[in-house]
């Protein structure tokens, strides 16, 4: 798939620009595996990278003009300067993560020029699988090696977060840039979004990692997921703390019934959820499909009974893969929430006869039809 990916902006670059770039560069997407909403709750998450990615093919350019062609979109076109503010595109979406991203890091160091860019990638839209951070991601790691930049993924990450939060203006956690920055092939990340250490978690070869989206067009993410971070932040509130990290189990049962009893839900969640994060790390690492089954399983009830952030067609699609699964492995819903994937784990030589026992069934209940993505764990963002 990298090798059409390439194949795509080289042709378009060659054409829109008339010479032949330089340099080619990829970052991928991300499924999380368990510890969801936890990210922006200094919380433990859980994720892996994917085999679906952003390219970029690009050159230096000798003055301070950035132009950049978007395959996907009909060639469209977006040129600036280095040497002007930054301004927000009014109407090419797309464009407003890159000028986000270069902007951002002109605050950081200014020894970078202009360039010329073509950007093409796969990593499903709108399906929570991270394709505006592989993006971000992307134009980071093509910068900072276009130029010899001295900035570590860490901070490629940080700053095409920053570019999201306040140019893009969409609150977003850290996991999604540090994943599609820092992913190690066959592997797991563990990462502590208060410390920002991670630990690789080796994904046993005989493990499929199944992305099934549901198709279901999600509305309420973006205001749903604003209130879920306000009711977060009241909680930590309620206990005197700046973050959910800084409060116990033990503390919030204590004093549970003190709360606003929604707020409390919200708050059971992210403890709760931590809790098994750490655990399903040690599960994954023994190769323990039958706990990690458990885990995502009470991941996901968390998800709808405390969090409230499932529709019923999710719920139906996370019920009929547990079936067909069964204790060799599990299912629970991935991303923000309110339609988008779920992530099933289980024995690679199962995966057809899984899909087979789906079947019409989902499509049945719904109306709707779902797809599959099976994904490998992947290398994070590297020159390709």
């Amino acid at each position: 798939m990298i090798t059409e990916l390439k194949q795509r902006c080289e042709q378009r670059f060659q054409q829109h620009f008339g010479y032949a770039p330089t340099d080619f560069f990829q970052a991928p997407g991300r499924v999380n595996l368990i510890g969801e909403h936890t990210d922006y709750n200094q919380g433990f998450v859980l994720p892996c990278a994917i085999d679906y990615q952003t390219v970029i093919c690009c050159a230096k350019r000798q003055d301070n003009r950035v132009r950049m062609i978007a395959a996907d979109y009909d060639d469209q076109r977006d040129e600036f300067s280095l040497d002007a503010p930054i301004e927000f595109h009014p109407s090419a979406m797309w464009a407003n993560y890159l000028r986000g991203v270069v902007k951002h890091l002109r605050q950081i160091t200014d020894q970078f020029q202009g360039m010329d860019m073509v950007i093409s990638g796969n990593v499903p839209q709108g399906a929570g699988l991270s394709s505006s951070a592989s993006l971000e991601v992307a134009i980071g790691t093509a910068i900072k090696h276009l130029w010899q930049l001295p900035i570590t993924p860490v901070e490629i990450a940080l700053n095409g977060q920053a570019a999201e939060n306040q140019f893009v203006g969409c609150n977003c956690g850290i996991m999604d840039q540090m994943i599609s920055a820092m992913g190690q092939a066959d592997h797991a990340l563990l990462l502590d979004c208060q410390s920002l250490e991670t630990k690789a978690v080796s994904m046993p070869n005989d493990i499929a990692v199944l992305i099934v989206n549901s198709n279901f067009k999600r509305t309420l993410v973006g205001s749903e997921y604003n209130l879920r971070r306000e009711q977060c932040q009241q909680g930590a509130a309620f206990f005197g703390q700046q973050s959910l990290r800084e409060v116990t189990l033990e503390t919030f049962y204590a004093r549970e019934a003190e709360m606003e009893p929604t707020v409390a839900k919200r708050v059971r969640h992210i403890l709760t959820e931590n809790k098994r994060t750490l655990e399903a790390t040690e599960a994954l690492n023994r190769g323990d499909l039958t706990r990690m089954g458990q885990l995502m399983a009470e991941s996901h009830n968390s998800m709808r009974d405390d969090f409230a952030i499932t529709v019923p067609q999710i719920d139906r699609l996370v019920a009929l893969l547990q079936d067909a699964i069964g204790e060799e492995g599990g299912a629970r819903m991935t991303g923000g929430g309110f339609g988008g994937c779920v992530v099933a784990l289980l024995p690679s030589d199962k995966v057809e006869a899984v899909q087979a026992a789906m079947a019409d069934h989902y499509f049945a209940a719904t109306g709707i039809k779902e797809t599959y993505y099976l994904c490998h764990a992947s290398q994070g963002a590297s020159p390709c």
